[in-house]
């Protein structure tokens, strides 16, 4: 049985077995929220029963970004008058693409799970109905908890949560693993991490999207390694590098073949915003 641990006070976590999820869950004198909301079904009726096993208060959601395992339980755990906060840019990508991203997902997973792959695309989408553009305050009962927006990183439209002196980074910080880049903005990441540590002090708990909680000093570590990465990416750019070759150099090596995976999608994604900065010139 998955079960939330209390890190704070009415503040739950939960790390779901599969790929490390984790769900978060504060609660308020009259209402409570959840932030993400697993892949499948059958994992958010798990989800739902581990919340009900803390609290029957009226429910709302967050969606930190627009990937599988972050939202794709939103039609399980949503009633029909349940409100899902989520970033404007998560909003219009499952709106514009969210079938596509599923099917293409389901193929992706098929090789390694493929009870989990079928079952992921027999989800119902349901797409966040309340947008968050840079900051949003949502009262469960006075209890405050902030929603913000500090810029481009794992995705567009990563939205990061804070109540006291918890923060939940949603997959702008991971723990055991390395960062997903698939969809990323490498050369924004170490700048919207710089932002997100400011608002952090020494006693902060930061929930990462998958793995155990972390602290600020993780945090600044993390950036930090962005910029290598950052850097990295500008100079290979600049000597016309070859992805595989630059992937293999840097940081994110150490991880192995997974490590590798996501360093060359980082390169990939980091060539493409450069070459996108880049003005035609004609000669």
């Amino acid at each position: 049985m998955t079960e939330f641990t209390e890190i704070a006070d009415g503040v739950f976590v939960l790390v779901y077995p599969y790929l490390r999820v984790n769900c978060t869950l504060i609660t308020g004198e009259t209402g409570a929220l959840l932030v993400d909301t697993l892949s499948t079904e059958s994992q958010a009726r798990e989800l739902q029963e581990a919340v009900l096993r803390i609290t029957t208060k009226p429910l709302g959601i967050v969606n930190t970004h627009f990937h599988f395992d972050h939202c794709f339980g939103n039609s399980t755990l949503a009633g029909p008058a349940t409100p899902i906060w989520g970033h404007r840019e998560c909003i219009r990508e499952l709106r514009e693409h969210g079938r596509d991203w599923q099917r293409s997902w389901e193929q992706e997973l098929l090789a390694d799970d493929e009870r989990i792959a079928r079952d992921l695309g027999r989800v119902t989408l349901r797409v966040p109905d309340s947008a968050v553009e840079r900051e949003d305050l949502i009262d469960i009962g006075g209890r405050l908890v902030r929603l913000s927006w500090h810029g481009r990183g794992h995705t567009a439209g990563d939205l990061v949560v804070r109540v006291d002196d918890v923060l939940v980074a949603g997959d702008l910080v991971e723990e055991g693993a390395p960062p997903g880049f698939a969809d990323s903005y490498p050369l924004d990441w170490p700048e919207t991490l710089l932002a997100l540590s400011r608002t952090v002090g020494p006693d902060t708990v930061v929930v990462p999207g998958h793995g155990e909680p972390v602290d600020a000093e993780f945090l600044t570590i993390a950036r930090d390694e962005l910029a290598a990465l950052d850097w990295l990416i500008r100079e290979a750019h600049g000597d016309s590098g070859d992805v595989v070759k630059v992937a293999a150099s840097s940081s994110l090596a150490r991880w192995g073949e997974a490590g590798l995976r996501e360093a060359e999608h980082a390169v990939r994604r980091g060539y493409a915003q450069l070459d996108a900065a880049t003005p035609n010139t004609i000669g």
